[in-house]
């Protein structure tokens, strides 16, 4: 008697601990100790419950709830003003105190291995390391996973910024965040979600790539990335993303001029939270530097990356020309690219007063043999670094590039080359280790470009 008492008791145990393992309230990852939330806008909540379970949600002066269907619950928070810390408590069938959330910016850092190189590798990353902590900064640095399908949650958890977190994270991220940081005075969050060598369609859901017919070359080694590390994060409130990419897809630029920006309507469209700014960098300088004018894929990227900036709305590029390494893919100067990044949302998303664009190509007039290029946003003039300008170099009919003369005449400038009696185009840093010198009197590159439509060699060729 005493034996089947002590069974049924056991029983009855094991049936209370499973049932209470099921209803157990659990917010998703996003939402743990030291999290930033959007400021200025709703901020969805969200996690797994029992199903038909009631959900609260106190945070500030709000209480939400929600009852859990299919084993999920999401409540949404109004917006809210920057704030320093407070406790957000999700009550379900238990209770769980998430510390430390403040209310501040919050910006996804994306792309491949130049956004994913951390900062204490960087050159002058062992004292930002050092210098790094504060209790307004938080990162978030979402593991690499790639899925065929969509994942719902994320195996991390918000960290505080200090050396040892910063030392890990992306450079270009917590430049950039250090930048807002200074400029803004509120909360920052930042999370890192990057992967070394990953071509822009790993980042690209399969639904957006099926729905243009120009790159359904890219449905096999498509949206892995997208649906292991971009897709849990959804729809969590955020300001912005910042974007360092485009290495991978080098050999296939002409195709990236699509990609792209298919990828950013993606990213936007699922977010649900409209064309959210989306800064990107330009591919810095890299391998062996030719001093004749030459074909070159890395010049095609930066410039379907430029053409993005034309196309697509609410987007920047920050140009790095200044910062490559011929023998490294991965130049150690991190800190210019986070701040012309952080230039770009002071400007655009904050309307701070800041020149944020670099120089970038506007029109081509002929005179004899004469190419007069003038440039948009070189307020003031171009700036000469350097005892001549280089880089330039001007065809004529037979399409033949020759190296050319070049002189500044305010935001213009005059290229002539005694090869080239009637030109007809000019190309600007037109290779894959172009060397520059021509910039803003912001102190900012201007853009490589060229002024022609030649059939470029990554293009598909013509039947």
């Amino acid at each position: 008697m005493i034996t089947m008492k002590r069974s049924a008791l056991t029983l009855a145990l094991v049936s209370l601990c499973a049932t209470a393992a099921l209803a157990t309230v659990k917010p998703h990852a996003l939402f743990s100790n030291d999290a930033i939330l959007q400021q200025g806008m709703p901020v969805p909540v969200w996690g797994t419950a029992n199903d038909g379970e009631k959900v609260t949600v106190e945070f500030k002066e709000q209480t939400v709830s929600t009852v859990a269907a299919g084993g999920r619950w999401m409540v949404k928070l109004q917006p809210m003003k920057a704030a320093g810390p407070s406790v957000m408590k999700i009550s379900g069938t238990n209770t769980i105190e998430i510390k430390n959330v403040q209310i501040g910016e919050v910006w996804v850092c994306s792309g491949q291995s130049n956004m994913d190189w951390p900062l204490r590798q960087t050159v002058g990353g062992e004292d930002a390391c050092e210098s790094s902590t504060d209790i307004g900064v938080s990162l978030f640095r979402v593991p690499n996973v790639k899925k065929s399908v969509p994942a719902r949650d994320i195996a991390a958890t918000w960290q505080n910024c200090n050396a040892d977190t910063s030392a890990r994270f992306s450079a270009v991220g917590y430049y950039f965040g250090r930048e807002l940081r200074k400029s803004l005075g509120v909360p920052i969050g930042l999370i890192h979600c990057a992967w070394g060598g990953s071509p822009a369609q790993a980042w690209t859901s399969k639904v957006d790539i099926k729905a243009n017919p120009q790159l359904s070359g890219y449905l096999d080694t498509s949206s892995t990335m997208y649906n292991g590390m971009v897709r849990p994060m959804q729809p969590f409130a955020i300001r912005g993303v910042i974007w360092y990419q485009g290495e991978s897809n080098a050999g296939d630029a002409w195709y990236y001029r699509t990609l792209f920006p298919t990828m950013i309507s993606c990213w936007r469209k699922d977010w649900g939270q409209g064309d959210f700014p989306f800064l990107f960098v330009q591919l810095a300088p890299y391998m062996k530097i030719v001093t004749e004018p030459t074909e070159s894929n890395w010049a095609e990227l930066r410039e379907a990356q430029l053409m993005t900036t034309k196309t697509v709305p609410n987007t920047a590029m920050a140009v790095i020309t200044d910062v490559g390494d011929e023998n490294d893919i991965h130049p150690q100067q991190k800190e210019p690219v986070g701040s012309r990044l952080a230039l770009a949302a002071r400007a655009m998303v904050y309307g701070q007063k800041v020149e944020y664009r670099s120089p970038t190509y506007k029109s081509l007039k002929i005179d004899n043999n004469r190419a007069i290029v003038s440039f948009s946003d070189a307020r003031g003039g171009l700036v000469l670094k350097g005892d001549r300008v280089t880089e330039f170099t001007i065809c004529g009919p037979d399409h033949k590039f020759y190296n050319a003369d070049a002189t500044i005449k305010g935001n213009q400038v005059v290229v002539s080359s005694p090869s080239v009696a009637h030109p007809v185009a000019v190309r600007y840093g037109w290779a894959n280790y172009p060397l520059v010198n021509l910039y803003s009197k912001a102190n900012l590159p201007a853009s490589p470009f060229r002024t022609d439509d030649f059939l470029i060699t990554t293009a598909p060729k013509p039947e």
